[in-house]
């Protein structure tokens, strides 16, 4: 890797990159979409006559229950690999 001051005088950021905030984003909505298909089966499964409140809320329910759920193992994730990309730089600045 050759030097280059521009890199050593950028500032330091913990903001992902653009491509990591997509991926995130998009799996957080897969698992939204996942959790209400999941909740609107479970109230199809177990009521009987006219469910479509249920049905609604069971979809409703389990999409922002996953939603969230996806959201903080989606900010786990940007986090380890900042922290991860930080101790590589730190370790390829030793080297030189």
């Amino acid at each position: 890797m050759p030097d280059d001051p521009d890199l050593d005088d950028r500032p330091l950021s913990a903001l992902p990159s653009p491509a990591a905030r997509a991926a995130a984003f998009a799996a957080i909505l897969l698992g939204g979409l996942a959790g209400g298909l999941i909740g609107y089966s479970l109230v199809r499964v177990q009521c009987d006559g006219q469910c479509g409140v249920g049905r609604g809320l069971g979809a409703f329910i389990g999409a922002v229950t996953a939603a969230i759920g996806m959201s903080i193992v989606a900010i786990l994730v940007l986090r380890a690999v900042g922290e991860w990309k930080t101790i590589e730089d730190r370790r390829s600045s030793t080297r030189r």
